[in-house]
């Protein structure tokens, strides 16, 4: 073989590697990531909502005990339990 045909049938390889073997799929990649994430999402307007209580469900009053029985726990944490038995006997 020459050279310039060698170099012609190289260079042919060597931009064959470059093609995509799957066009299709390079259309819409990324696509199924994007779906996925605006089928989790419950209300994707929330930031253009007036009111609040739509995008949440919740109005100031349970909020406010919400938060407060949540400040409480750190205050007087439950008791835990030893599901497991480890390390332990059959008393707390």
């Amino acid at each position: 073989m020459s050279a310039p045909k060698f170099t012609v049938v190289a260079a042919s390889l060597v931009l064959a590697g470059c093609v995509s073997a799957y066009p299709h799929r390079d259309l819409n990649f990324g696509q199924a990531v994007t779906s996925v994430k605006a089928a989790q999402t419950l209300y994707p307007e929330a930031g253009r909502a007036r009111d609040p209580a739509l995008t949440s469900g919740i109005d100031g009053r349970a909020a406010r005990e919400t938060m407060d029985r949540y400040v409480d726990t750190f205050k007087t944490p439950p008791p835990t339990i030893n599901v497991l038995n480890i390390g332990g006997g059959l008393s707390q």
